[in-house]
């Protein structure tokens, strides 16, 4: 069974076409097979070079950091020793502070066939790039800033490409390897063993341990901290999923997937409030009662029952803004895809699935059929995959004479998602995980105006989890934003402070937010 329709790089299951479809994003363009196959012989025969350790200072308002930064790769092996690929990573370390105790963060971004790059360079990292707002543009600037917002302060951070994305490779690509590697359990084994080795090489250990990962990312983290329990003998300390699947099953289009609808609500009302200035966490728990509640059940009547229809009707048109006309032939039951157009109907433009705040002109304004470039993650492949490129190789000193993908379409393409008739999903695995180590924190953060991975869809997930352990252990908040909430200064400055907040020692007081936390 596969989900590369519904999984990725995410966006693709709101076209409602495979990632087949999509072209190329690794910043170059697409290749002939006679290419591809002169590429993998080349990697096959070429190692990646040697790690490159550099030191730096950042200074911010009211604070210096000194760090040293390692750019390199980890080798992963068969049973006989036999090389099978080389994972690249990104590694920071605050000086002078003692590692036994320092907590330390490994990151991973989704896909399946990210790169690190976007938590790297857009969020956590002593640098950043600026990118997800309105206005930009494929041709932008790739320059870094300081950011204020680094993690650094609080944990040291490691960054982890997955092979086949960034820099990491198959040392002799085969169909067998792509087949243990690039599966929902295979990947997370890889990167459980990857993170292991790190920790027994660099001495860090006893450190307190946390993962975070983004969108398909946050799936992973439940699977490799269940692995890292059980499989490699480490404990982890905390997960910070962004913008997370919890359950493919309420990523699934369809006239029977009433759940999936009426959890895709609740951030079409929220673009529409933002829109008037109306945000407020009191009008989205309105929303919600009204998503989980009288929405949901005049949906289950189905669309025979005029009076539910109608009833559906008026109020959908009223939260979101939609024409009522459409809306009423839709029979209340809008897909991200024609949100984010009709949002902007009569503009000429389109938004964006990522964050439907944020939009660029529609190519083909009087077609029936929307076909369109998605303005974030379209516009920001080609600056951050060259700002990704000349930060590794000018500053860290690490230029590998390879191919670098921040999305690999071969990855997502190549994906097996199981064979199971149930969509993959980790809700067991967090819960087998809280329950094995009752000190694991867990908070998951998502963005009010994201389609692709809308907010409701996890908090009606994490709302099935039973009690286990202190209250405050698992967490959930959403911020003003999107997928990738964090492009805005002030939703990224405050989950920054919701994770400085994970990492201290738990009271055992406060609880999971059952409405979230509104922050603007």
């Amino acid at each position: 069974m596969s989900y590369s329709s519904s999984a990725c790089f995410m966006v693709a299951w709101l076209a409602i076409a495979p990632i087949a479809a999509a072209q190329d994003r690794s910043g170059q363009p697409p290749r002939r097979p006679a290419e591809q196959t002169s590429e993998r012989a080349a990697a096959a025969s070429e190692r990646l070079p040697a790690d490159s350790i550099t030191h730096h200072e950042l200074k911010l308002p009211g604070r210096t950091l000194r760090y040293t930064a390692t750019a390199g790769s980890l080798p992963l092996v068969d049973p006989k020793g036999k090389l099978l690929a080389e994972i690249a990573y990104v590694a920071y370390v605050l000086d002078g502070e003692p590692g036994e105790r320092r907590p330390i963060t490994f990151a991973l971004n989704g896909g399946p066939g990210a790169s690190s790059a976007y938590l790297h360079l857009g969020s956590l990292g002593p640098r950043r790039l600026p990118f997800g707002s309105q206005g930009d543009t494929p041709s932008d600037t790739p320059a870094l800033v300081d950011n204020a917002d680094t993690w650094l302060d609080f944990t040291d951070l490691v960054f982890i490409d997955p092979v086949g994305t960034g820099f990491s490779r198959f040392a002799e690509p085969s169909e067998d390897l792509r087949k243990q590697f690039w599966s929902v359990d295979g990947d997370a084994r890889a990167l459980s063993r990857t993170i292991a080795k790190y920790l027994a090489r660099s001495g860090r250990l006893t450190s307190p341990k946390y993962l975070v990962g983004e969108s398909y990312g946050g799936f992973r983290l439940p699977k490799i901290a269940s692995l890292l329990q059980t499989s490699e003998g480490v404990g982890v300390s905390g997960l910070v999923m962004l913008s997370p699947v919890l359950d493919f099953s309420l990523l699934t289009d369809g006239p029977t997937k009433l759940l999936t609808t009426a959890a895709l609500l609740p951030s079409m009302a929220a673009a529409k409030l933002e829109r008037e200035g109306k945000l407020s966490a009191d009008a989205m728990a309105a929303v919600e009662r009204y998503a989980s509640g009288d929405y949901l059940t005049d949906l289950v009547r189905g669309p025979r029952d005029k009076e539910a229809v109608a009833r559906i009707v008026d109020r959908v048109s009223e939260l979101t803004g939609l024409d009522r006309s459409l809306v009423e032939r839709l029979g209340g039951r809008i897909d991200a895809r024609t949100f984010a157009r009709e949002f902007y109907r009569g503009s000429g433009r389109v938004g964006s699935s990522y964050d439907v705040l944020v939009s660029s002109p529609d190519p083909y304004p009087n077609d029936a059929r929307t076909r369109y470039e998605d303005p974030i993650l379209e516009a920001a492949t080609a600056p951050l995959t060259s700002a990704a490129v000349d930060y590794l190789s000018r500053t860290l000193n690490w230029a590998p004479d390879a191919r670098y993908n921040l999305l690999s379409e071969e990855v997502n393409r190549g994906w097996n998602w199981g064979g199971g008739l149930s969509p993959p999903e980790v809700l067991s695995d967090l819960r087998s995980a809280l329950a094995l180590d009752e000190k694991l924190k867990v908070l998951t953060v998502h963005g009010f105006t994201d389609l692709v991975t809308p907010y409701f869809e996890s908090k009606l997930a994490l709302a099935q989890l039973p009690q286990i352990g202190a209250t405050d252990r698992v967490r959930f908040e959403v911020f003003p934003g999107g997928h990738m909430f964090y492009s805005r200064d002030g939703s990224r400055s405050r989950f920054r402070e919701a994770v400085r907040r994970l990492y201290q020692p738990s009271t055992g007081e406060g609880g999971q937010r059952p409405n979230g936390t509104l922050r603007d």
